[in-house]
């Protein structure tokens, strides 16, 4: 059996194709909230979720890292919400992967390791300094969305709660991706900056 190439061996994803794949079952996810609730939207970020996963296995044989394991989440938590039916388990769902996240991020790099390098690695090439300010930066940051997302879902309505993680959390990620490009523009290989030269 061969193994699938890693991520810095393949050709990168198209942007619109992997931004569908990420934001496709969260829009699903607000419109089925808006339309009919927070169950009956839970259940449609469940289908959504692996319908974009099983889409991007069989256009790129490949499934991103971080898309799979909120995936996973979606599907464990959301079945807690709806065997349950209760909504607080969809509702620490993003608390739970942002934390994981972090640490993970923040804890490769105790080992000396940016875990992040092959999930972006197609997209840019840093030194490894750079690699390890992206990486605690982005460790800090998840911290950051998790603890936002446990004050907003105890203070306010589920609705309230679903616009602030589909029109709250993703433009703050955007956001603070923008702010980033310093970071890798100094940071940048050599090979990178100037083809030319």
């Amino acid at each position: 059996m061969r193994w699938p190439m890693a991520d810095t061996d393949r050709p990168p994803l198209n942007p619109l194709f992997k931004m569908a794949v990420e934001v496709g079952p969260l829009a699903v996810f607000f419109l089925a909230n808006a339309r009919w609730g927070i169950f009956e939207a839970t259940g449609a970020y469940m289908v959504a979720t692996l319908v974009a996963l099983g889409v991007s296995w069989l256009v790129a044989r490949r499934v991103p890292v971080m898309p799979l394991v909120t995936g996973v989440f979606v599907v464990g938590f959301g079945g807690l919400t709806l065997i349950l039916h209760d909504e607080l388990f969809i509702k620490m769902k993003p608390t739970i992967v942002n934390v994981l996240f972090g640490l993970i991020l923040i804890g490769g790099l105790a080992f000396e390791r940016s875990l992040l390098k092959p999930v972006f690695g197609e997209s840019f090439a840093l030194t490894d300094e750079g690699w390890r300010k992206l990486t605690l930066r982005w460790g800090a940051f998840f911290l950051v969305l998790a603890l936002l997302n446990e004050v907003v879902w105890r203070n306010v309505s589920t609705d309230m709660w679903v616009n602030f993680k589909v029109f709250g959390i993703m433009p703050l990620t955007f956001v603070f991706a923008l702010t980033q490009i310093g970071l890798l523009q100094r940071h940048a290989l050599a090979e990178e900056r100037s083809p030319e030269g």
